[in-house]
């Protein structure tokens, strides 16, 4: 048990350690993602350790107090994302319907056919914009029954898993297609216009992840949302950043883009809301994001129910309030020198 023990409690701790390591290489991003998991393992590693150990040498009571300390780095990374931590938006006090804007984002998976459970799932949520994300043309198709209560879209569906579907009640201003980084990864830029006239500037987006089978590099994930985030910052309009970011809401890379687009995330404070993966209950992560400029308010967030996707979709409704912006303003996360000369080289890196 003693020789077991050694072992299991050095991966915990490399797979705690890889991440500190600034590389953009996949096997050091992508154990960004399970910080909850390792916590949880962690806490098995104390009750082995208690339970079936009596005469504990040296170097094992060394590793308890190592894992200890990760315990409480663990601890402290995700605790922004409990009810403990600090909201960085704050609920709506007054409703103005005529300002708000409900959102679903939902990564369908390319190769589900259950269309109907999507569209059950959005009948019930009834959303006023809806993203649809690894869309092909048979799921554009499937869909096309929404254009009759949905009159505004942008559609682009691509084989490649990277299709998106846009959907709005709200009128669609200047709508833009992209290819910020790859050739065959799009965004969809576009203005929503509210009931009360107020245009909102809203960035989609579904960048690559850090796979082996994809991109081995986070390269082009974290250049393309940085550059999304330059847009961001210098946007007079309220901004919305949605999508399936490929990126955990506590990554560097996360952060670095909350610093640099002055957006605010309205999972702080509240609650993990994982997203992916759907069928696998020990490996769940907040994928799915929407991030928004400090004059919204929250009205709701919660995590819909899945229709055979391996994403959950989820729900975001806001309400747009112009005194928000002082109100709001002290929880935007600060880049220093550092953070603004990493931007700047992800930014200019080679894809």
């Amino acid at each position: 048990m003693i020789v077991s023990l050694y072992i299991f409690g050095c991966i915990l701790l490399i797979f705690s350690l890889l991440p500190l390591i600034r590389n953009d290489y996949w096997t050091f991003r992508v154990f960004e993602y399970p910080r909850i998991q390792k916590l949880l393992l962690v806490i098995l590693w104390f009750l082995m350790f208690f339970l079936f150990t009596d005469n504990r040498p040296l170097a094992l009571n060394i590793l308890f107090g190592a894992l200890i300390l990760n315990a409480v780095y663990l601890a402290w990374q995700i605790a922004p994302y409990t009810p403990l931590g600090k909201k960085q938006v704050y609920k709506i006090k007054q409703d103005n319907q005529d300002n708000q804007l409900a959102v679903m984002i939902s990564n369908v998976y390319e190769d589900n056919t259950n269309y109907q459970g999507c569209i059950n799932e959005i009948n019930k949520a009834q959303p006023d914009i809806i993203l649809l994300l690894e869309t092909n043309h048979e799921w554009e198709k499937k869909t096309e029954i929404l254009d009759d209560t949905y009159n505004y879209q942008v559609k682009v569906p691509i084989d490649n898993t990277y299709g998106m579907l846009l959907f709005s009640k709200f009128p669609i201003h200047e709508p833009q297609v992209h290819y910020l980084v790859e050739e065959n990864i799009p965004s969809i830029f576009c203005k929503i216009k509210l009931p009360s006239g107020q245009l909102v500037q809203v960035y989609a987006v579904h960048p690559t992840p850090p796979v082996p089978n994809e991109n081995p590099r986070s390269t082009e994930r974290d250049k393309e949302l940085l550059l999304v985030a330059k847009k961001a910052v210098k946007q007079k309009l309220p901004v919305l950043v949605i999508g399936d970011l490929n990126d955990v809401a506590w990554s560097y890379t996360t952060e670095l883009f909350l610093k640099t687009s002055k957006l605010l995330d309205p999972r702080r404070g509240r609650g993990f809301f994982n997203t992916f993966h759907a069928k696998i209950p020990f490996l769940q992560f907040p994928l799915d994001h929407a991030f928004i400029s400090t004059d919204f308010k929250l009205i709701k967030i919660k995590k819909l129910d899945n229709f055979d996707s391996d994403h959950y979709p989820i729900y975001v409704k806001i309400q747009f309030e112009k005194q928000a912006d002082a109100e709001q303003a002290e929880n935007e996360l600060e880049a220093d020198a550092d953070d603004k000369k990493l931007v700047q080289e992800k930014i200019n890196a080679d894809t």
